[in-house]
């Protein structure tokens, strides 16, 4: 748990955060949740803010991002002031677990690659669908298990790269979730993980100027900090792509109305 803790403290530092699929499964995902202008949007474990902010660009929507780290919502804050939408979209530190918001609030609830993390993953999305209005929409975007059991390089990359504490679930797990969340009218895609799309994705979702940033940010940190010089390491060792990882990781949109 400490290891995974400095993990989040170093990905809230460099203002970097990343979800399978990228900005691709993120439009897919508001698509299906019916976002557009004059909606009101949580996204829970927003990170560094981008797809808070994106919304609120792209629909005009307001947004409420929430995350477990305080220096996520540091970072979401400094984004919504670069980018001039801080009239539209306000951060705080809340648990996916333990929502600080009324029944019936929200037109659409959305995580990206966060409710793998959760011990009690039922109890998180009985919160999602508690805090939307009847008839809106949550929508996850996940680490999906495409092929059970998966052989054990395929399990160490993903734990090394999502996070050791994420327990990816199958499509037929994730909609059972959301059914035994009360919610109806399910509709599932899900995808094989490519690579080089997924580092596309990073610069695509960030931006050149975005990434310059990150990565001043990120030589910074390795310089002065020895525990992140580590980690940077452990990556490097272990962080080979498996060559079956496609047959057995991929990741799903997940979404159900209220």
């Amino acid at each position: 748990m400490e290891n995974e803790q400095t993990f989040f403290d170093f990905a809230a530092y460099v203002g970097l955060t990343k979800h399978l699929g990228g900005v691709t499964a993120t439009d897919e995902l508001l698509e299906l949740c019916h976002v557009r202008e004059g909606k009101y949007v949580l996204d829970v474990g927003c990170g560094a803010g981008v797809t808070p902010c994106y919304i609120a660009r792209r629909h005009g929507c307001r947004v409420v991002g929430v995350d477990i780290n305080e220096g996520m919502i540091e970072r979401s804050r400094e984004r919504a002031n670069r980018e001039n939408v801080t009239d539209k979209v306000t951060f705080r530190v809340a648990d996916a677990q333990d929502l600080p918001f009324d029944d019936d609030l929200f037109d659409a609830v959305i995580t990206e690659s966060v409710t793998a993390f959760p011990e009690d993953k039922q109890k998180a999305v009985k919160e999602y669908a508690r805090v939307t209005k009847p008839g809106g929409y949550v929508g996850l975007n996940e680490g999906t298990w495409l092929k059970v059991p998966p052989p054990p390089e395929v399990v160490a990359w993903a734990s090394q790269d999502l996070g050791a504490s994420v327990k990816p679930l199958t499509s037929a797990e994730w909609v059972g979730l959301l059914e035994d969340a009360g919610l109806r009218e399910i509709a599932v895609r899900t995808y094989e993980i490519n690579t080089q799309d997924e580092a596309r994705g990073i610069l695509r979702r960030y931006g050149w100027g975005g990434m310059v940033r990150v990565v001043k940010r990120m030589l910074s940190l390795y310089a002065r900090n020895p525990a992140y010089r580590r980690f940077v390491k452990a990556v490097r060792e272990e962080g080979i792509t498996p060559e079956n990882l496609d047959e057995y990781f991929g990741y799903g949109t997940y979404v159900g109305r209220k």
